[in-house]
């Protein structure tokens, strides 16, 4: 029972330091994601640094699944500098059902964080996803390349939503 308490208390206190933190700017996503479209495999082509994947040092795909619930499983796989494989799941709910395009993913139950895709090709070929705070980028593709011109129309845009795309790292990935 103590120790139920302590991690509440714990969990409260995470809570109101992130309730402290400044308001993010404005940031919109697509009109509408079609989920049964969205769902499949992606891979990784650029991303803001993050802890996350920090051990992660090529090879990094996320797989979308659409559950009965309603739900969508996400299951990210990279390769580390070890050459070992790495595997995280989690899942991802939608909060904007009339876009879909807003989503909290979590992969350490109770901890969510904001999924939103704020740019998407008409085909679902590629698609850029952020969060309000402008802490988190990913520019994901269906292929593991993605042509030069489109990368550079795609990061072109970034600075119109509060990105910089001077830091993004690109992520190298195998002709798979």
């Amino acid at each position: 029972m103590i120790r139920t308490l302590l991690f509440l208390s714990l969990c409260a206190g995470i809570s109101s330091v992130a309730l402290a933190e400044p308001k993010p700017s404005e940031l919109t996503t697509v009109p509408r994601v079609e989920l049964t479209r969205y769902v499949g495999r992606w891979f990784e082509i650029a991303k803001y640094p993050n802890r996350f994947e920090r051990e992660c040092d090529r090879d990094i795909k996320a797989t979308y699944t659409r559950l009965e619930s309603g739900e969508i499983e996400v299951e990210n796989v990279c390769i580390q500098v070890d050459g070992k494989s790495k595997v995280s799941k989690g899942k991802a709910k939608v909060v904007d059902e009339q876009s879909n395009a807003k989503l909290k993913v979590t992969f350490f139950w109770p901890f969510y964080g904001d999924y939103w895709v704020i740019d998407l090709d008409p085909q679902y070929r590629w698609a850029v996803v952020g969060e309000p705070r402008h802490k988190y980028l990913w520019i994901l593709s269906r292929m593991p390349r993605l042509d030069a011109a489109e990368y550079a129309q795609i990061t072109s845009r970034l600075a119109g939503k509060g990105y910089d795309a001077s830091k993004l790292v690109t992520v190298k990935q195998s002709a798979r």
